[in-house]
């Protein structure tokens, strides 16, 4: 089956949406070092119901770090919890597949939420993206990947974005905090040293739609040109 990349950062694979990099509790562990964030768990929340109601999915499944802190606390613990009673109402079952960030998160199968390290659907094995596994086919977090684009007054921006192939699909970050890491510059996940990502499209999601600006080999290329 071929996933379906959807506007607003999530991916559609038959009855499930798939989304990564929710990081909920940022704001705290920045606070925690002294900068001052104004709190987007609503905002989070608000964007994920919606999408819900939308896609009508039977699964919800959280390719990792639904979380940030390394440290578990008191304050994270009630957000995460506020988290899954506002989700749970509209989907048969969530699914957390434990990325890096993802510590002290057990107690949530309390709340009817099911942890695992890797999970099989539709052929497509899913992982968070932080260490390799084996396998064929895979949809990842971990990456946070953007590019960078220049606006009509010439100043650079960067914008979150799907990485789409036949074996590999790597997803936006779904926080609004994780700025993106140009991976025409810089990769993170072990995944994207070990698959050839130059033939993988570049889908720019917007609020409403989906941008697509071909082959990452073809857009580096492009942009180096400028």
């Amino acid at each position: 089956m071929k996933p379906e990349p959807l506007p607003g950062k999530a991916l559609r694979l038959g009855s499930a949406l798939i989304i990564a990099d929710l990081h909920l509790g940022y704001e705290v562990s920045m606070a925690r070092e002294g900068f001052y964030l104004p709190r987007v768990f609503h905002e989070v929340v608000g964007q994920l119901k919606a999408l819900l109601e939308r896609e009508k999915p039977k699964t919800l499944v959280i390719d990792g770090d639904l979380k940030h802190s390394f440290i578990p606390e008191w304050r994270e613990r009630e957000e995460l919890k506020a988290f899954v009673d506002e989700i749970s109402p509209l989907v048969d079952e969530i699914v957390i597949v434990r990325g890096n960030h993802d510590v002290g998160t057990l107690w949530l199968k309390e709340s009817s939420v099911e942890i695992v390290d890797e999970l099989e659907l539709h052929g497509w094995k899913l992982v968070h993206g932080h260490k390799l596994v084996e396998g064929e086919r895979f949809i990842i977090g971990h990456e946070h990947p953007a590019i960078r684009l220049r606006d009509e007054v010439g100043a650079l921006i960067k914008v979150p974005a799907f990485l789409m192939s036949d074996n590999l699909v790597v997803l936006p970050a779904f926080s609004p905090w994780a700025y993106g890491n140009d991976v025409l510059r810089e990769i993170v996940s072990p995944f994207l040293r070990v698959y050839d990502v130059t033939g993988s499209r570049v889908l720019v999601p917007l609020e409403d739609d989906l941008l697509d600006f071909g082959p990452l080999g073809r857009l580096a290329q492009i942009l180096k040109g400028l």
